[in-house]
């Protein structure tokens, strides 16, 4: 048996035991603590703390899943690695890091596995050595410093409570002027995490890793980091609703507006996983914590799929990522298409697929909300445009010609690939009713007029006719493109943040560093500073040097010299 099969099977048996103990704390509502005192020093308890609540082990049962069938599809995927048990220890560690920030209410304990996620993630991301991996995992990692920094800050603002466990302080959270400062640092952070503006240019970079990682990575462990903080932290936001709310509603609309512009397979999809952090954010900035938490379950689970069937997509056309070139897939992959389509609709939010449970859920919540216009239809559209993106995918991948190379010969994927899918897809079905039934204790019963309740379909309807004729009018389209070149590159760019993160940052100091050494190291300073001291010195040394030679022409010459002037002067 190979070390894949092990450890996959290992977490299946987590997953169960885990899901089992979720739906036990469920019905009977209870929680437990775990407290561990490492030591006691002038008051300060440092403790780690374990908290297993229903919302802990169900997000965790969730992740052990998806870990474990991700790690089953690389033992296909992955054949023939060299390094594949490396590979495969690094995704384990991922997993415990991430297991490790779901059970802590502790602040020094979360920054553990935070840190643990930041790190590992580099080591995936640069996983395919070459310049291009490198600096995308420098850009992901440096982009999710600055949220380790925030948490730092939070960690020592908290000494001056006397502990870090901030489940302790729940009934002080809203009178405590110096809590409301942690809340913006724990809000910063997971705006790092959660790649929101301006933080994005790390989550489409990021896709340089193998795409089991990203699989795993962009469904329901790294960017959900942020997302699930704020859920553990969402009484602490109140003050900064509107500035999330802005943030989550922006990020939604770029990255929906980006994806139709792109063309890489991956980047597509890591684009849409944008979006829908965007919309969790948005969700919560309205305050219900419940709902951001539902759709973080499911969109685990479909984005897991498509990451898995977009691998299959990639292995099978030769590692080419280009939806330009796929096409005719139906007839050539039948099965990996059938569980691509129903993980698209269900993030499209299509009725009775399990992204309609929680989507339509989220929608129809936020028409109900006090929100003006502007933010209103900037949502609506941002729900167009990512069904626009699916349609275009599906468009491309399924109905348009095949642009591969004439002579070959793709056959479906072997066993171990098809098995993990086929697992995820039967969760991803059943996934969306489920978890409304045992989520809500009571069923959220929203009163709309009928042209607002039928609002949220019709953005669907819209989305899906303008992608399938944007996709149609190949020619018209491009040429128009070409014509406005600069636009087309704004958009498809997401307005230019992996410019401003990268070379927008680095040009300043870099500037700066050139015009310090151009002036000051090698200009005046230098030349009647330290160098030109030097310079002096040892030119007068030389004379020096000269004289002491013991000439006796120069002695006598001097002596003339020095006589002379004597007879002269005196």
């Amino acid at each position: 048996m190979s070390i894949c099969v092990i450890f996959s099977f290992l977490l299946m048996i987590l997953f169960l035991f885990f899901f089992i103990l979720s739906l036990n704390l469920m019905f009977l509502d209870k929680i437990y603590y775990l407290e561990f005192m490492f030591f006691n020093l002038n008051s300060l308890n440092m403790e780690m703390l374990i908290l297993i609540d229903w919302m802990s082990t169900l997000f965790m049962s969730f992740v052990l899943l998806i870990s474990s069938m991700v790690i089953f599809y690389a033992k296909s995927y992955m054949f023939g690695d060299l390094n594949l048990k490396r590979f495969i220890l690094m995704v384990l560690m991922f997993v415990f890091s991430m297991m490790l920030m779901i059970l802590s209410p502790n602040l020094i304990s979360i920054l553990l596995g935070w840190d643990g996620l930041g790190l590992v993630s580099y080591c995936l991301v640069i996983y395919y050595q070459n310049v291009k991996s490198y600096s995308a995992g420098m850009l992901t990692a440096l982009s999710n410093r600055i949220g380790d920094v925030m948490l730092l800050v939070s960690i020592a603002w908290m000494l001056n409570f006397g502990s870090w466990n901030f489940m302790l302080y729940l009934n002080y959270f809203y009178e405590d002027s110096f809590l409301q400062l942690i809340g913006f640092l724990i809000m910063i952070a997971s705006m790092t995490k959660s790649a929101q503006i301006p933080f994005s240019a790390w989550l489409p970079a990021a896709m340089a890793a193998p795409t089991p990682v990203s699989a795993l990575v962009h469904s329901s462990t790294l960017v959900t980091a942020g997302v699930y903080l704020l859920i553990r932290f969402h009484f602490l936001i109140m003050n900064y609703n509107l500035i999330l709310l802005f943030i989550g509603l922006m990020t939604m609309f770029m990255s929906g507006l980006g994806a139709n512009f792109e063309y890489d397979l991956k980047k597509i999809i890591a684009l849409s996983t944008l979006s829908q952090l965007g919309l969790m954010m948005v969700i919560l900035s309205l305050g219900s914590y419940y709902l951001a938490f539902f759709h973080l379950l499911i969109h685990a689970l479909f984005k897991a799929l498509l990451f898995m069937c977009a691998g299959s997509f990639i292995h099978l056309m030769m590692n080419c990522q280009d939806i330009r070139f796929m096409g005719s897939l139906i007839y050539k992959s039948p099965l990996v298409v059938v569980y691509f389509n129903v993980s698209n609709l269900s993030l499209c939010g299509m009725p009775y697929f399990s992204g309609f449970y929680s989507k339509d859920l989220i929608m129809e919540f936020y028409s109900m909300s006090y929100l003006n216009l502007f933010i209103y239809f900037l949502m609506f559209i941002s729900l167009g445009l990512t069904v626009s993106y699916s349609v275009r995918l599906l468009y491309y991948l399924m109905y348009s010609s095949s642009m591969f190379y004439v002579l070959n010969s793709l056959k479906e994927l072997q066993d171990s690939m098809i098995l993990s899918m086929t697992v995820m897809f039967l969760m991803v079905l059943f996934s969306g009713s489920g978890l409304m039934w045992l989520m809500f204790k009571n069923p959220y019963l929203i009163m709309l007029p009928i042209y607002m309740k039928l609002l949220t379909l019709l953005m669907v309807i819209l989305g899906m006719l303008m992608g399938w004729e944007i996709s149609k009018l190949t020619l018209v389209y491009n040429l128009f493109m070409m014509k406005n070149i600069k636009i087309y590159n704004f958009f498809s760019l997401m307005w230019n943040l992996p410019y401003i993160s990268t070379l927008g940052l680095n040009y300043i100091f870099l500037n700066s560093g050139n015009l310090n050494n151009k002036f000051l190291d090698q200009g005046w300073s230098e030349y009647l500073g330290g160098q030109g001291l030097f310079m002096y010195l040892k030119n007068s040394s030389k004379i020096l040097q000269y004289f002491f030679k013991n000439n006796l022409k120069i002695f006598l010459i001097m002596f003339v010299v020095w006589m002379f002037m004597t007879f002269f002067f005196f």
